[in-house]
């Protein structure tokens, strides 16, 4: 991750005067060119005299009035694929962390003294500062001088982080989705992995250039990296491939002269094991990654099943267990949990690259976040956001609006600060008597939700104000659609706002004048709905059928503005997200469903559009299978389903369309487009066929099949394709099942894509997910199509197990021979 700049723009240093009151002492280590007393109040935070300790966090080149102008011009990180420029011209937003103490002392006149320190920094993963910024204040409350900026300074731009992984954007889909702590360990190799030649399944050679990982040299770096992967040896070394060729040789060599007819078992695995269903094949630890039997607890079953049933191999041959011992395709031997170089690496999670600052002869550990994207500031926490507002206790008020109250008067808060997130309104948080680095956390968690995690959407971080006092409150307040939070309880009544979310009382208040400031007119699906056939897959419905639906809802729309249903989709997902956070599921489950959700809200508003003008540019246009030509845009379950959805996001939809983040979207799906490798169809709608649809024709899984191998032929093809199949969502399944379809022609194009997963240590990692027995077709009939290959190259007549190729679930070497 090599960074043009320092990681460290500027350090200040703010104390509090009885006299003249909030000062900025020091800039170092030039002056930042901007108004010095807005600095100094954003670091003194109102009511930070009650509080021992206390964070916040801001942003500079935002708007005009925090625009920096130093003398000496800043360097900046070149543009890449998460940095899109969306602010024109404008310079980087410089995220600023600061730290404010209070240290009681009676010999001064206030009694106590107040000190702030804060670091400028252009990387949005502000938390990793804090430990060295902690013992900088503590440094400065001891020797107070201009020497302690410095140092703290030089500290931090001294932090060396060359040799961590640049990951792109589907690798950073895949890792935040992945609870494995071993995920693209190879990204972590001491030195670029040498071109090798790797055995297809059809037995023929050719060597792979541009599909492997690209890693770099850490031998400079200061983290642990190093350590760990020297002693963590790289699989793919030289030397252990020719070893393993060696012996791979040798074994094969022998089991060819008395089975002459069986093939080389030691060209079958899935990065070393995971073909293998004896009791030999679950061999990797659980701490560095999932079980030969699918996930963790699946060891002892897995051994103890398919061992006591004498199934030693993926084939009948009883001589194929020795090849264990050997993996021609990748080279290495399998590791196994008496390894001690596996076991060097347990305590690893690639999710982070570590490293280290030295403050003062203090080595501080630093674990580097590889999988952020820039709308995630901060350590930031959905689930408190959730809890806050989603106790019996909270309260909404105010006036019913469409564009908030997507379900009327049921609908959640969590829900109503969504939509008015997304319909560019003017949010408050209001934290009284509460620390504002706590109030700035609910404003990030915000951005965050709204968002999709920085996955989906972006242009909330570029009008939030995580800490905003009333030193430039008329400037802040007059952005519009601001996010911001405050600890003052005057802002109440003295700025403008559309929705007020106070964290105290965990009220949510929608203002009383959002209808004048917003005014509404029905959404343009409504008649529309009558008249269009909204063509899903898989409908059994009529077109009077869902006439008569839509009518229905425009009847009922008509008696009341604000159709209210306990059953609705959002409270549904309300519910769920709440049970997932009872049952402690994690921080990363909630966001990775939220993703889900923002991710189908922009699907959803892409079909509203072709429903209403005729056309979208959010999204590949809607579309059904017909005539070999796939299907493309939102999948529904039926029309009933399609028209229910639609018509509950109608509202919000026309609201969103008209704010800059509907802008960013279209550049975004236009961009992804350009750069995405898998091009000329939609391959969410495939994916989503495959999982949802019901009774598929032949001749469509046929196509989608097709397609799909036809186009994951490259590493970064491979990797698009897994970001779109996330282990959370059940992974390769949906693929799997084509394993054991009736027509050869699909399992024969599922081969094909396994096959190039196989060649791909992230697509090892998935392809160790399958069951036992979606494992076992694939091998099975991969192993079944090298044999035929093999001896047709040689004009032998194939065995007639082999000739048969009867479906894989009735085949009798699929099951061992038992």
């Amino acid at each position: 991750m090599a960074t043009k700049g320092p990681h460290c723009s500027f350090v200040l240093l703010a104390e509090f005067d009885i006299d003249s009151g909030a000062q900025l002492t020091y800039q170092f280590p030039q002056p930042l060119g901007t108004d010095e007393g807005l600095l100094a109040n954003l670091m003194l935070p109102d009511g930070a005299e009650r509080h021992f300790e206390d964070w916040t966090i801001f942003f500079l080149n935002q708007t005009p009035f925090n625009t920096i102008a130093p003398v000496l011009a800043l360097e900046t990180d070149e543009p890449n694929e998460d940095h899109s420029s969306t602010q024109g011209s404008h310079s980087e937003l410089i995220y600023v962390l600061n730290l404010v103490r209070t240290k009681h002392d009676k010999s001064v006149r206030r009694g106590a003294v107040v000190k702030a320190m804060a670091i400028c920094t252009r990387h949005p993963f502000i938390q990793i500062f804090k430990p060295v910024l902690l013992l900088a204040l503590d440094d400065y409350f001891a020797s107070p001088s201009q020497d302690c900026l410095a140092r703290l300074f030089d500290a931090i731009n001294s932090m060396d982080i060359s040799t961590a992984p640049v990951l792109t954007r589907f690798e950073k889909l895949i890792m935040r989705a992945s609870e494995r702590k071993d995920i693209f360990s190879e990204k972590f190799a001491p030195s670029k992995v040498p071109d090798m030649a790797v055995t297809p399944l059809n037995g023929s050679q050719f060597t792979r250039t541009g599909n492997q990982h690209q890693t770099t040299s850490s031998s400079s770096s200061h983290s642990s990296e190093e350590s760990i992967v020297a002693k963590n040896r790289n699989p793919y070394s030289n030397g252990a491939r020719e070893q393993s060729a060696a012996e791979s040789s040798a074994t094969s060599l022998h089991h060819q002269e008395h089975h002459p007819s069986s093939p080389s078992d030691s060209s079958f695995s899935l990065g070393g094991s995971a073909v293998w269903v004896n009791d030999d094949s679950v061999i990797l630890d659980s701490q560095v990654g999932l079980a030969i039997g699918g996930g963790p607890g699946s060891v002892a079953s897995g051994s103890g099943t398919l061992a006591s049933r004498g199934r030693r191999s993926t084939d009948a041959s009883s001589s194929s267990s020795s090849g264990l011992e050997s993996d021609q395709t990748h080279g290495a031997p399998i590791p196994t949990t008496s390894d001690s170089q596996l076991r060097s690496g347990i305590s690893k999670d690639t999710h982070f690259f570590q490293t280290s600052i030295i403050y003062k002869e203090h080595h501080l550990p630093i674990k580097l976040p590889l999988a952020t994207f820039p709308e995630e500031v901060g350590d930031y926490s959905l689930m408190q956001l959730i809890q806050t507002f989603s106790t019996p206790l909270v309260t909404v008020l105010g006036p019913l609006h469409p564009h908030l109250h997507s379900n009327g008067s049921l609908t959640h808060p969590i829900i109503i600060l969504f939509n008015a997130l997304v319909t560019g309104k003017r949010v408050l948080f209001l934290g009284h008597n509460i620390p504002a680095g706590q109030v700035a956390n609910y404003v990030l968690s915000a951005c965050a939700l709204g968002s999709g995690c920085g996955v989906v959407m972006r242009g909330f971080i570029e009008r939030a104000f995580p800490y905003a006092g009333l030193a430039g409150g008329e400037d802040w307040a007059s952005t519009p659609a601001y996010i911001a939070g405050v600890t003052n309880p005057i802002f109440e009544t003295s700025i403008a706002w559309d929705l007020l979310m106070d964290i105290g009382t965990a009220r949510v208040v929608v203002h009383r004048d959002i209808h004048i400031n917003f005014p509404t007119t029905p959404p343009a699906i409504g008649p529309l709905l009558t008249r269009q056939t909204i063509r899903a897959e898989n409908s059994a419905a009529s077109e009077e059928e869902i006439a008569r639906i839509a009518t229905r809802d425009r009847e009922t729309s008509q008696k009341t503005d604000f159709t209210a249903k306990a059953d609705s989709l959002d409270n549904i997902f309300m519910e769920d997200i709440i049970s997932a956070i009872t049952s402690r599921f994690g921080e990363n489950v909630v966001r990775l469903r939220f993703i889900e959700y923002v991710t189908r809200f922009v699907r959803l508003a892409s079909r509203y559009e072709e429903v209403t003008s005729g056309a979208t540019k959010l999204f590949y246009p809607s579309a059904t299978f017909g005539e070999g030509s796939l299907g493309s845009g939102v999948v529904f379950p039926d029309e009933a389903a399609a028209l229910k959805e639609l018509a509950a996001n109608a509202s919000r939809i026309e609201g969103w369309r008209r704010t800059k983040l509907h802008q960013y979207c279209v550049s975004e799906f236009q961009r992804y487009q350009a750069t995405s490798a898998i091009k000329g169809f939609d391959l969410t709608h495939q994916l989503s066929r495959l999982r949802f649809g019901k009774n598929l024709p032949d001749v469509e899984v046929e196509s989608i099949m097709r397609k799909i191998a036809e186009n994951v032929r490259s590493y970064e093809q491979v990797v698009e394709l897994l970001a779109h199949t996330p282990l959370h969502l059940g992974g390769l399944q949906p693929l799997s099942f084509c394993l054991f379809h009736q027509q050869e022609v699909v399992r024969e194009a599922i081969v094909n894509v396994f096959n190039e997963l196989r060649a791909h240590p992230i697509g090892v990692v998935f392809l160790q997910t399958l069951n036992h027995f979606q494992r076992y077709a694939y091998v099975r009939q991969a192993h079944a199509r090298e044999t035929r290959s093999r001896e047709q190259g040689q004009q032998l007549v194939p065995p007639l197990a082999y000739a048969a190729r009867t479906p894989s679930s009735r085949s009798e070497v699929s099951l061992g021979g038992i």
